[in-house]
């Protein structure tokens, strides 16, 4: 069983929770607006029924500003209490404009009721048809005793449409206070309906889940929740279920599983085992027969097998050879100890990759030179050594009852024939690198040789053929001549001899000190020639440290370089530069009689300047000679920084 395969269906939109939970707010979102913008429209409207008393109220007063206006002696003409009376006049007439029209922005606005609409008509009435008409003819000269006996009757009527507006806004008002109030209870009231129906929508279903998870952590595994709604919560229920039904079976499997788990990392375990084992061995300093027994002796027994060979390729890949075998006869290894790999399994093996026979007697096919079934083995398995893409060989293990090899276990032996054969490649590059560094060092000693216990030797040879011509012609002039010459010649091999076996003896100390090995060899050179060698040593500390290979190379030059001085410079003095800066710098210069390239090139056995040449190679330093006849000789060392190696 595997939890990742439970799947749960989506409730229909209808159902989901989401849908129940959004269309609750939004009936509570409408009423509220509801409610509100009832509210705001009640206050909108006693606002403009305030403005509408306000304004009826000034009707009264305006009309009684006529009245005062026409009774009142004129101060400045008539003229003047006439403007002042039709101004006020026409002050009415605006506000009973207004009144009649409204204005929303004030606002101002009359309720819009019959009888206040009726008596709004009456007043206005009785204005334009009764007392405007009267104040204009008692500016004509009438008297104004008939406006006055009117105002009475219209301040009436003003009272009345004021009284009435007034009562208007008051019903209002207290429709506006019910309304509040009910906004309030239903706010209450929605609240705690909220508050419910998320108690009943979620918390307690997660309250359900809660207790089930706490009940299945103490691995009650019985528990089911009730699945009593269709919406996301309803589905969580019946994934529980489903989980709580898969963890029981699990469970009741689980002790079947731990023990299979545990065998099998028991047996990962062992191939690590094994393989850290033989790694840690072929990464031992042995040689490739001692390797290929210990490697033979460790797998066959982590595999129980009773016999097994280790085979080599020859160059040509046509035959191999077996390096060892063990549980085989003597017979056996003498039969099969070189054959053509064609001519059995352990040569397919290395062709087309691993060979194994579970039981040799069903083979339909048994090659000619076929010898395991006699050996009494019924299994046979077979793999290749190889190092990268390269088959080395092919080593086999043999059983004495049918074997299947899994896919484990073949793995293991392919990884296994791969370490043995990094290892065997390993120390066949290392057996060719020391003879390659053997042939190098040889040459170089030979060419050392040659440039001057060679010379040295054919100088004497020929000079001990004119002693003999001498001695045979009873010369004795000639032979008191030769002498001196011959333990002149004597003396300078010995010399060469001396110089050659301190140049093989240097060595650099443990830490490379290759400031040190410089003093000693110029001092010893000083003790040697009696020639006044000057050593001037910068900063060696301003680039990075040559490494032990490089500063060897660079003593031997030195080396070489101050040998040729004593040999051919002539020089009473010698300066040696060195310095180590980005890149690294050696100077010997002398001031000798020098020579000339073009001469010395043409000449036989002056070897000094090609092997200083091949140790610079070798360094993949820059070497220059700057000589010329009467001038001396100076040779300059380069190492750029980018040839450098890791100290």
């Amino acid at each position: 069983m595997d939890l990742t395969t439970l799947s749960f269906d989506q409730p229909p939109v209808r159902n989901r929770l989401s849908t129940r939970i959004i269309a609750s707010s939004a009936v509570a979102l409408l009423v509220v607006l509801s409610m509100i913008g009832w509210t705001l429209w009640l206050s909108w409207q006693l606002e403009g029924a305030g403005a509408a008393i306000n304004d009826a109220g000034s009707l009264r007063m305006g009309a009684g500003r006529v009245a005062v206006e026409l009774v009142r002696e004129p101060i400045n003409g008539s003229q003047t209490r006439a403007d002042t009376v039709l101004a006020s006049v026409q002050a009415q007439d605006q506000i009973f404009a207004e009144l009649k029209r409204g204005d929303p922005a004030r606002p101002l606005l009359l309720p819009a009721e019959q009888a206040v609409l009726a008596q709004m008509a009456r007043v206005s009435e009785t204005w334009k048809q009764q007392l405007k008409p009267a104040a204009l003819a008692a500016l004509d000269g009438g008297l104004p005793g008939a406006y006055l006996d009117l105002l009475p009757v219209f301040v009436a009527q003003a009272d009345v449409l004021v009284r009435m507006i007034e009562n208007v806004s008051s019903r209002k008002t207290s429709m506006l206070r019910i309304s509040q109030s009910i906004l309030i209870v239903l706010a209450c009231i929605g609240t705690l309906a909220l508050i419910y129906l998320l108690y009943l929508w979620i918390i307690f279903p997660v309250l359900q889940l809660s207790d089930g998870l706490r009940r299945m952590t103490r691995r009650d595994f019985s528990v089911r929740l009730p699945v009593e709604s269709q919406d996301e919560l309803g589905a969580l229920a019946l994934g529980f279920n489903k989980m709580a039904d898969e963890l029981e079976g699990l469970y009741s499997e689980l002790e079947g599983r731990v023990e299979e788990k545990t065998a099998e990392l028991a047996s990962r375990n062992a191939v690590l085992a094994t393989l850290y084992d033989i790694a840690a061995f072929l990464n031992q300093p042995n040689n490739i027969e001692n390797v290929c027994q210990g490697f033979l002796d460790r797998v066959m027994r982590q595999f129980d097998a009773g016999g097994g060979s280790v085979r080599t390729l020859n160059p040509t890949g046509d035959n191999l050879s077996l390096v060892l075998s063990q549980g085989l006869s003597a017979r056996h290894g003498e039969e099969e100890f070189c054959m053509k790999a064609n001519d059995c399994f352990c040569g397919k093996a290395t062709r087309k990759g691993p060979v194994v026979i579970r039981d040799i007697e069903q083979m339909q096919e048994v090659p000619a030179r076929f010898h395991c079934a006699k050996e009494g083995f019924r299994s046979l398995a077979v793999f290749p050594i190889q190092a990268q893409d390269e088959v080395l060989g092919s080593y086999s293990l043999h059983f004495n009852q049918p074997r299947a090899i899994g896919a484990e276990e073949r793995h293991l032996l392919e990884t296994l024939g791969r370490h043995l054969g990094i290892a065997l490649q390993n120390r066949r590059l290392g057996v060719q690198a020391r003879q390659l560094a053997m042939e190098q060092e040889r040459t170089l000693m030979a060419q050392g040789l040659h440039d001057s216990i060679a010379q040295g030797l054919n100088f004497l040879n020929l000079e001990l053929q004119v002693l003999e011509q001498a001695v045979t012609r009873e010369d004795m002039g000639e032979v008191r001549d030769i002498v001196p010459l011959l333990r002149t010649g004597v003396t300078e091999s010995y010399q060469d001899v001396r110089e050659l076996l301190n140049n093989f003896r240097t060595r650099l100390g443990e830490g490379g000190d290759l400031l040190g090995a410089v003093e000693e060899t110029v001092a010893r050179f000083r003790r040697q020639t009696g020639i006044d060698v000057a050593l001037e040593v910068g900063d060696l500390s301003g680039g990075a440290a040559l490494s032990r290979e490089q500063q060897l190379q660079v003593l031997f030059i030195l080396q070489e370089a101050l040998s040729n001085v004593r040999k051919h410079s002539q020089a009473s003095k010698v300066d040696v530069r060195m310095s180590n800066g980005q890149d690294f710098r050696l100077l010997v210069a002398d001031n000798g009689i020098g020579f000339d390239e073009d001469v010395v090139d043409g000449l036989e056995g002056h070897l000094g300047r090609k092997i200083m040449q091949e140790r610079a190679n070798r360094m993949r330093a820059k070497l220059h000679i700057d000589t010329a006849p009467g001038q001396g000789v100076a040779v300059s060392l380069v190492l750029p920084a980018s040839a450098r190696q890791a100290a």
